[in-house]
């Protein structure tokens, strides 16, 4: 089905929504989203869906220990982030994970360690925000279908490019102000 088809068939669906104005805003938001993504539909649904089912899936097998956890989907590939105590709750929790319906692939980058400080996050929201700005200004990469998120001034890159938007992606990541180290996990496309 078009995708437009696919956008207009949600918006009717929303619009048919009492009282809720941010369900129906929040609606075409997704649906905008949706419409210039080169995920279908479905696994652009999806990959929303395997965050939230890991993230509870993983506050139930590991409590008091997913605090500062966090669990990124793009096209059915999940990273997880973060801080854990021990290498135990690492590989446990990238199982947990692998166990999530459509999960195809779990990439373990938590690191094991204290939970950081306030100033590291907000650091980090500050570089992903900087590069993904970068990205969206600059016309050889399609901005908008790169997943950017940054924790301990590492850099991961998500998103399905080119080779060339992809050199491009992740020289852009590279040489922003404060990145320490760029991981790319591009699947590549013609």
């Amino acid at each position: 089905m078009n995708k437009l088809i696919q956008i207009a068939l949600v918006g009717v669906a929303l619009s048919q929504l009492h009282g809720c104005a941010a369900v129906v805003v929040g609606g075409a938001a997704t649906g905008a989203a949706v419409a210039t993504d080169r995920r279908t539909a479905g696994v652009f649904v999806g990959d929303q869906e395997i965050e939230l089912r890991a993230m509870s899936r993983l506050r139930e097998a590991l409590p008091q220990k997913t605090g500062s956890v966090a669990a990124t989907s793009y096209n059915r590939q999940v990273l997880l982030t973060g801080q854990v105590p021990d290498e135990a709750t690492r590989a446990r929790a990238a199982e947990v994970v692998k166990g999530v319906p459509d999960v195809r692939t779990v990439f373990n980058e938590l690191s094991v360690s204290g939970v950081t400080s306030l100033t590291s996050a907000a650091n980090d929201t500050g570089l992903t925000a900087s590069v993904k700005t970068r990205l969206l200004r600059d016309e050889r990469v399609p901005g908008t279908q790169i997943k950017v998120k940054t924790e301990a001034g590492v850099v991961y890159l998500m998103g399905l490019v080119t080779r060339a938007e992809a050199d491009v992606a992740t020289e852009i990541a590279r040489t922003t102000s404060g990145v320490t180290k760029v991981v790319t996990l591009f699947e590549t496309v013609n």
